[in-house]
């Protein structure tokens, strides 16, 4: 078994070596090199990609173009202030409308992307039979500490997002703090929601984690993983 385990891992540290070398030509959908197209189905390389987008503020910015949302770039702010902020967008549509435009690091903008083409929109199709039109949210940004600790919130980067509500096109608003705990395709949609975004962000928390999410899903980048 050890002969095994050193066997594999020298050939993936001679595959590493030979891509980067240049030795080896890989298509570019397997190359870990390739920029992460937020259109193409995901697969097991995006996470990667999703996280060389937070040390790459150049790459992120070129990832975020190709996506659908619509974002006007922000200066970053002074570097004394409580809360600065770097690499920030102000995010004003997607597929669906926002309730008001909101500012989002560029790997959050990116991660919201990913999640409403390939997860939010497919999953209100085909459990409830329409689009989403319009997304509720609480808002991004918001300088403060989490509370009862002096750990800064996510909120405070622009790295998170808290969602309470779904438009749909019939007028109809799925949502968190009314529909979590109900029966029917809206409870069932809401949590299909809840596991599709735990593989584009690093949080999400809800009604499931605490009384401070009984109303909203909090979607958060650069955290650690927790998917409740």
């Amino acid at each position: 078994m050890r002969w095994l385990l050193l066997a594999v891992l020298v050939a993936v540290l001679g595959l590493a070596l030979g891509v980067q070398r240049g030795w080896l030509e890989l298509p570019p959908r397997w190359d870990p090199r390739t920029p992460l197209e937020v259109r193409a189905p995901p697969d097991w390389l995006s996470g990667w990609r999703l996280w060389r987008l937070r040390r790459d503020p150049a790459l992120c910015a070129q990832v975020l173009a190709s996506s659908q949302l619509d974002y006007v770039s922000q200066p970053d702010s002074r570097l004394d202030s409580d809360c600065p902020l770097r690499n920030v967008v102000r995010v004003r549509a997607g597929h669906a409308a926002f309730s008001a435009s909101f500012l989002a690091t560029c790997p959050l903008a990116v991660s919201y992307a990913l999640f409403e083409h390939h997860d939010l929109q497919p999953l209100a199709r085909e459990i409830l039979g329409q689009s989403v039109v319009r997304v509720e949210h609480f808002g991004s940004f918001a300088c403060r500490r989490i509370g009862g600790s002096q750990r800064w919130s996510r909120h405070a980067s622009a790295d998170a997002l808290d969602v309470g509500a779904f438009r749909l096109a019939d007028g109809r608003s799925v949502n968190v703090a009314g529909h979590w705990r109900s029966e029917g395709t809206e409870a069932r949609f809401l949590r299909a929601v809840r596991d599709a975004a735990c593989q584009h962000f690093q949080a999400v928390l809800g009604p499931e984690y605490d009384t401070a999410h009984q109303d909203h899903f909090h979607l958060e980048v650069g955290g650690f993983g927790v998917c409740r």
